[in-house]
C-alpha cells in the first residue's frame, strides 16, 4: 500500500488506471491518439463514440462477450480495445470471437448489400504473445487479411493490433516517435515522479495531467487501491507460474543427470543462470547470447 501513496501517477496497466484514461468521455483524446498512432492508418481517427461494452449474440442462447472499450469513428468503423495482464491458453481464438460481434452488429433486418465497415481488435498486452526469436525486437504486430501468393490485402475489414509491453525496452533518451512515448508511459508512467523531457507533445501534458493519483476522489482512491493489488496478485500468479515451470524443468536436468545439457555445451552452473535470466523476463535469445550458447538448443533444454 506504501508503493500507491508514494506513487505520483497511476497505473494505466490496472483495470481503473486503463478504464479512467482511455474510457472516459473527457479524455477520449488519449484513446484517439493512441489509436491513430498503433493502427498506422493515415486519417483512422478524428473523433470517437464509445458503444457499450456487453454485447449479446444474434439469440439469448448465444454467448456473449464483455469489452474493455468498445468505439466507434465518425466513418461508423469499429474499435475493440482490450488490456490483457496475463497470457490466457486461447487469447488469439478469444480476439477472433470478439471481432465477429461487430461484424454481425453491422447486418440489418432485411434486403442488405454486405457492405461492411472495418473492425479494429487492439490488445494493449503485459506478456509475450509472440514468442518466434526473430519477433524478439518487435512490441506491435500488426495482422491482416492477406492474399498468400501476392501478399496483398485481400480486405481491410479485418485488422488485429497486438501490443506486446514486455518487449519494449527503450530508455527514455531513446525516445524517437510518438509511438515510443506511448509506450514508455503505459509501461513506466506509475514509476515516474514528473513528465521527462523526453516525454514532449500536449497530448503527453494532458495525460501526465489527467493520471495524477492526487486528483482521485476517496472513493475512486478505494477503488484505485483494491485494483493495484488485483493487478499484483495477477503479476504474483504469473510469476509464480513461471518459476514452477523453471523449477520443474531444472531439477527435471539434474534427475536426468544433465548430460542432455553438456551433450548441447551447457553445464549445470550455466543452466541455473539460465534459469533466473527465464524468470527475470528475458527473451530466449538474449539468454542464449549470455551463456554462448544456440538459442534452439537452449529452448530444446527448457521443454
Amino acid at each position: 500500500m506504501n508503493e500507491i501513496i508514494e506513487a505520483t501517477y497511476i497505473n494505466p496497466l490496472t483495470d481503473f488506471g486503463f478504464k479512467l484514461l482511455f474510457s472516459e468521455e473527457k479524455n477520449k483524446a488519449f484513446l484517439i491518439d493512441f489509436l491513430n498512432e498503433v493502427i498506422e492508418e493515415e486519417g483512422c481517427i478524428t473523433d470517437i463514440e464509445y458503444q457499450p461494452t456487453f454485447q449479446l449474440g444474434n439469440a439469448a442462447q448465444h454467448r456473449k462477450a464483455v469489452f474493455d472499450i468498445f468505439c466507434r469513428n465518425e466513418k461508423g468503423e469499429y474499435f475493440i480495445v482490450e488490456m490483457q495482464k496475463a497470457k490466457q491458453p486461447y487469447f488469439v481464438d478469444r480476439s477472433l470471437f470478439y471481432s465477429t460481434f461487430p461484424v454481425q452488429k453491422q447486418a440489418p433486418q432485411g434486403v442488405w448489400n454486405f457492405q461492411l465497415k472495418a473492425v479494429y481488435t487492439v490488445a494493449l498486452l503485459d506478456f509475450v504473445l509472440f514468442e518466434e526469436a526473430e519477433d524478439e525486437n518487435y512490441c506491435i504486430e500488426r495482422i491482416y487479411l492477406m492474399r498468400d501468393r501476392t501478399k496483398t490485402r485481400y480486405s481491410k475489414k479485418l485488422n488485429f493490433i497486438f501490443v506486446e509491453l514486455p518487449k519494449f525496452k527503450k530508455p527514455v533518451e531513446a525516445l524517437e516517435t510518438n509511438v515510443d512515448r506511448w509506450l514508455f508511459c503505459l509501461k513506466n508512467l506509475s514509476r515516474l515522479n514528473s513528465r521527462p523531457m523526453e516525454v514532449q507533445g500536449r497530448i503527453f501534458e494532458k495525460l501526465f495531467k489527467a493520471a495524477e493519483i492526487k486528483k482521485l476522489t476517496a472513493t475512486d482512491m478505494e477503488t484505485y487501491n483494491k485494483s493495484i493489488l488485483e493487478y499484483q496478485d495477477v503479476r504474483d500468479a504469473v510469476d509464480y507460474a513461471r518459476e514452477e515451470t523453471f523449477e520443474k524443468a531444472f531439477k527435471k536436468g539434474i534427475e536426468e543427470g544433465i548430460e542432455k545439457g553438456i551433450e548441447k555445451g551447457i553445464n549445470q552452473k550455466s543452466f541455473e543462470i539460465a534459469r533466473k535470466c527465464f524468470q527475470k523476463g528475458m527473451l530466449l535469445e538474449e539468454v542464449a547470447e549470455l551463456i554462448d550458447l544456440d538459442a534452439e538448443q537452449l529452448k530444446e533444454l527448457f521443454k
